[in-house]
């Protein structure tokens, strides 16, 4: 097909997407990620979103985020979107605008998951590297000859520096980010992570283990114990957002002709006494509680724990709270120094794949099924699910079971192989490089997908055939 040819079908689907979201009008903002194109609207309920999926090219659609995300795949949108962008007026807009439009329009649990996400968008690579490195320098360690070669052996020193530098300064690099992201200044944020991690202070982990007796202060009545905060990813979120706040406050209330000079220090003093008397305590506490409650599941419910996990945490995404699940795997990691909530999360996601793959099994003949479904597939093996659980499983329900089937079975595998990461963020293919590789963790991590991959796609077949003959007899 000609690219002029290519030119009028792309103008033709976005004249119609525009009269299905309801006309020009209902337009804010638009931009696109690697396949969808995503739209703010001021009222969703003028949105045909049957119509949308019925439209070509188009292989599904959701609403997320407050956007109305319709997917066309990679390299496809990129050519939907400029013509959309110049058709509706709605070029320029950057990913960050979009998102700020849509937060406008969400209810406040939304709000917060959402900034939750974002907080920790800004230090993802640094924990991706990290973890990668960490799994480099884990396989290293297990070759005999890199310990006899100098030379190899100081490579893999360096790489287990590097691997553990973010790791160290985690907190510091989440109060950072968080200050950031809700309108502080970050260098205060980097402050008060600083201050955290002070050396005067006793280690959090030494402390915990009655290595070292932290000194005492005493502060409006109360005695102060001086530990540091490693590991305390949650007290550093909660202590981005107050210094912002009181960044944001004290810049306001204090005149322009000494705000510099008393402005930054009222915020910095005054978080640094909220993080010693009331933040970190009641901090300590949730974060012992959440990784205390992990870590009981898999402990006490054993298998039947992991397996509820996998088995329901893609329908969680659905919900959109999954995106707080980044703020427990980071503190699993500095607390255990393993991440078991990652391969779950992995294998849920492949079950989800295993039952797109039933689906277009059922539906080989039908060519908008495959343009449908060979994408979405793809994509989950890339660790992207939306395609599929929004394009293709949630759509027809019973893929979604079969696919969540899967990710129990799988995650039941996961805990008798005692599966985990050395990071977070990535999954599926790109997982596989955060692997713990202790007990054959790359083989087991292989066998727990195509186990999760296998039963999504059976059981899908199974009840898609059971559905048919139910639907055959009913008539």
């Amino acid at each position: 097909m000609s690219e002029q040819n290519n030119q009028e079908r792309y103008l033709a689907i976005v004249k119609q997407l525009v009269e299905l979201v309801g006309g020009q009008d209902n337009i804010v903002a638009s931009t696109h990620c690697a396949t969808r194109l995503r739209i703010v609207l001021k009222d969703y309920d003028k949105a045909d979103r049957d119509k949308i999926e019925d439209v070509d090219l188009v292989k599904g659609q959701f609403v997320a985020g407050n956007q109305l995300q319709i997917i066309f795949g990679a390299g496809l949108v990129n050519d939907i979107y400029e013509v959309f962008a110049q058709y509706t007026g709605t070029g320029g807009s950057t990913m960050a605008e979009v998102k700020q439009a849509a937060a406008t329009r969400m209810n406040p649990l939304q709000a917060v998951i959402k900034s939750l996400s974002d907080v920790f968008v800004d230090i993802m690579p640094g924990i991706l590297a990290a973890a990668l490195l960490s799994g480099l320098t884990g396989v290293l360690s297990q070759w005999g000859f890199v310990a006899d070669n100098a030379t190899l052996s100081g490579i893999n020193k360096l790489v287990s520096l590097a691997a553990n530098g973010i790791f160290n300064i985690l907190p510091m690099a989440v109060c950072y980010s968080a200050c950031k992201r809700y309108g502080g200044k970050p260098i205060l944020g980097l402050v008060i992570g600083a201050i955290m991690l002070d050396g005067t202070l006793a280690n959090a982990y030494d402390a915990a283990k009655g290595l070292v007796v932290p000194d005492t202060i005493s502060l409006f009545g109360l005695n102060i114990e001086l530990v540091g905060f490693q590991g305390g990813i949650i007290i550093a979120l909660m202590m981005g957002f107050i210094v912002a706040k009181l960044d944001i406050f004290f810049d306001k209330k204090i005149p322009d002709v000494v705000k510099l000079l008393f402005s930054p220090m009222c915020s910095v003093l005054i978080s640094t006494v909220l993080l010693f008397t009331v933040v970190g305590p009641v901090g300590r506490l949730l974060s012992n509680g959440i990784t205390g409650g992990l870590v009981w599941m898999t402990q006490n419910l054993g298998a039947v724990g992991y397996m509820v996990f996998a088995g329901v945490q893609q329908i969680v995404v659905i919900t959109g709270l999954h995106h707080i699940l980044g703020a427990i795997e980071a503190q699993l990691l500095s607390d255990t120094g393993r991440n078991f909530l990652n391969p779950l999360m992995s294998v849920a996601l492949m079950g989800q794949g295993g039952a797109v793959l039933g689906y277009l099994f059922l539906n080989w003949k039908n060519n908008k099924a495959k343009e449908l479904c060979i994408p979405s597939f793809i994509s989950t093996l890339f660790g992207i699910s939306e395609p599929a659980i929004f394009g293709v499983n949630l759509r027809y329900k019973f893929p979604l079971v079969g696919g969540c089937i899967g990710g129990a079975c799988a995650g039941c595998y996961a805990y008798f192989a005692n599966l985990a990461a050395l990071g977070f963020g990535t999954t599926a293919l790109p997982g596989m490089a955060i692997c713990d590789p202790a007990g054959n963790g790359y083989l087991n991590y292989i066998i727990a997908h195509l186990i999760a991959l296998a039963v999504g796609l059976v059981c899908t077949v199974i009840f898609g055939k059971t559905l048919a003959k139910k639907n055959a007899a009913a008539q």
